[in-house]
C-alpha cells in the first residue's frame, strides 16, 4: 500500500511535461488492432489501465510491441479477434473495459471479462442495451456489471441510437461496434461529449459524418464495413492530469509553472473555462490547433481565486476535472455550488460522498445534494491534519494530495497506489516541481 504525505509548500517552479491522454490511448489501441498492417503510437500512456487494455488485445492475439519510446501495434483488420484462452482483466479500467465490450459486440467470438472490486460495481447496462439491440448476447442475461461473459453478434444489425445520459464512453462503444456491421450505425447525443473516437477514425481512413442537431446536439454516423488503414498516431498529454498540476500551481502562492504538450481538445477543457471565471491567471498558447488532437501548452500563476457557479452543462466538458475543481474552490473566497454532476456517484468512487468528507475532515464547510456539492471557500489555506482513504479513487487521490500543499497541519493520503492508474510519476513530478509531497510504500 502505499501512502502520501502532503504539507504546506514553499512556490512550485518549472516545466512539467505529462502523461499521455488515457482516453485517447485506450481508443488509439483498439483502433489500431482493427487496422490493417502497423500502426504506430507516439505519446501512449503507460498507466496501469492502458496496459491492461494491452493485455487484453494480446490475448485476443494482437501483437503489441514497444519500439523505443513508442508502441507498434500489428492489426490483421475488422472481425479479427480470436477467442481468448484467458479472461480479459481490465483492472481498474472502466473505460478500457466498456470500449472492449463495444469493438467485441459484433465480433462471433465468446470473451469473459473482469476488473479489480471497484470495476466491478461501475455500471456497465448502459453500454450493453444497445449492443444486445445489435444482436449481441451477455451472460448472465442481466448483466448489469462484470464480470460478465459476451457473444459477439454472428450477424450484427446497424441501429440509431439516442444516448439517454451524455456519455462518450457509450458513444465510442457503439461506434466501434458499428464498424463491423453492415450499413450505418448511429448515435444521436444531445449534449457534445469527447470526440477522440471520431477524429481517430479519420485518421485510420474510416469517415465519420456528424450532424449539428437543433439545440446543440448532434447525430454521429459511421458506415460500417470499411477497410481501417495502419496509422502513425502522436498522443498529446493528458489534460485531466495536467488538471491537478495546475490546481497546485494555482493555490500555492508565488508559483510559477508552465505545461508544455498537453491535450487542447475543446471537449475536454471546460475547466479552462470555469477557472476564467474564477479570475485564474492561465495563458494557453496553441501549438498545433490543426493537429487530429489540438495542443500546446498552458502557462499558470497563482491566483487568490474567487467563487464559481457552475453551469450544469458544462459537465461533459470536465467530468473528470471535478475533484481538482473542488479543492480549489475550498481555497476560493466566497461558496461554489456545482450541480448536474451525479455521474460522479458512478465513478471510481462516489466521487461526491468521498470528496464531501474528506473536505469536511480538513475543516472545509460542504453541503452535499443528490448531484452536487456547494463549498465555501477559505479564502487562502485549510485546517487539513485529515487522513483521507482515497476508496482506490486515482483522482481522489491527487486531489487531497493538492490541497494538503495548502494546509496548516499536513494531509495523509492512504492507498494513492491507485494513482499509477492513470498518472504513474505523479508524485515524483509533484516533487520535482517544488511541492511538499511525500510517497513511502509498505
Amino acid at each position: 500500500m502505499a501512502t502520501i504525505v502532503s504539507k504546506s509548500s514553499a512556490a512550485l517552479k518549472g516545466v512539467a511535461h505529462l502523461p499521455g491522454d488515457k482516453s485517447i490511448s485506450h481508443r488509439a489501441l483498439i483502433l489500431s488492432a482493427l487496422a490493417t498492417g502497423k500502426s504506430r503510437i507516439k505519446g501512449l500512456s503507460e498507466a496501469e489501465d492502458v496496459l491492461n487494455t494491452i493485455g487484453a488485445l494480446r490475448l485476443l492475439g494482437v501483437i503489441c510491441d514497444k519500439k523505443g519510446q513508442d508502441w507498434v501495434i500489428k492489426g490483421h483488420g475488422l472481425g479479427a479477434f480470436r477467442a481468448p484462452e484467458g479472461v480479459l482483466d481490465f483492472g481498474n479500467s472502466g473505460t478500457g473495459a466498456r470500449l472492449m465490450i463495444g469493438a467485441l459486440a459484433t465480433q462471433p467470438i465468446e470473451v469473459s471479462l473482469t476488473g479489480d472490486e471497484s470495476l466491478k460495481k461501475r455500471p456497465m447496462g448502459r453500454i450493453l442495451k444497445p449492443l444486445l439491440e445489435m444482436g449481441a448476447k451477455v451472460f448472465p442475461k442481466d448483466a448489469a456489471a462484470l464480470p460478465l461473459t459476451l457473444t459477439g453478434a454472428a450477424e450484427p444489425v446497424a441501429i440509431t441510437y439516442r444516448l439517454p445520459v451524455a456519455s462518450a464512453q457509450v458513444k465510442s462503444a457503439l461506434l466501434l461496434a458499428g464498424l463491423n456491421i453492415p450499413g450505418e450505425t448511429c448515435v444521436i447525443e444531445e449534449t457534445p461529449t469527447r470526440d477522440h473516437t471520431e477524429r481517430l477514425l479519420a485518421q485510420f481512413g474510416v469517415p465519420v459524418k456528424k450532424e449539428t442537431l437543433p439545440g446543440g446536439g448532434a447525430a454521429i454516423t459511421v458506415k460500417g464495413l470499411r477497410e481501417l488503414k495502419a496509422a502513425d498516431i502522436a498522443i498529446p498529454g493528458d489534460f485531466s492530469a495536467a488538471a491537478f498540476v495546475l490546481a497546485a500551481t494555482l493555490m500555492v502562492p508565488g508559483s510559477r509553472l508552465e505545461i508544455k504538450g498537453v491535450g487542447l481538445n475543446p471537449l475536454r477543457t471546460g475547466l479552462l473555462d470555469v477557472l476564467g471565471q474564477m479570475g485564474a491567471d492561465i495563458r494557453v498558447s496553441e501549438d498545433s490547433a490543426k493537429a487530429a488532437e489540438p495542443y500546446g501548452g498552458l502557462a499558470v500563476n497563482y491566483t487568490q481565486l474567487s467563487a464559481v457557479d457552475t453551469d450544469p452543462a458544462m459537465a461533459a466538458r470536465m467530468i473528470d476535472e471535478f475533484p481538482a475543481l473542488f479543492v480549489l474552490a475550498a481555497l476560493a473566497d466566497g461558496v461554489s455550488s456545482f450541480r448536474g454532476l451525479a455521474e460522479l456517484r458512478l465513478k471510481e468512487s462516489d466521487r461526491l460522498r468521498q470528496m464531501a468528507k474528506g473536505l469536511e475532515a480538513c475543516g472545509v464547510e460542504v453541503k452535499e445534494f443528490d448531484d452536487g456539492l456547494a463549498i465555501s471557500g477559505r479564502a487562502g489555506k485549510v485546517p487539513g491534519g485529515a487522513v483521507i482513504d482515497a476508496s482506490g479513487d486515482h483522482r481522489i487521490a491527487m486531489a487531497f494530495a493538492v490541497l494538503g500543499l495548502r494546509a496548516d497541519k499536513p494531509v495523509t493520503i492512504k492507498g494513492t497506489e491507485s494513482i499509477s492508474t492513470s498518472f504513474p510519476g505523479f508524485a515524483k513530478l509533484m516533487h520535482r516541481l517544488g511541492a511538499n509531497i511525500e510517497e513511502t510504500f509498505e
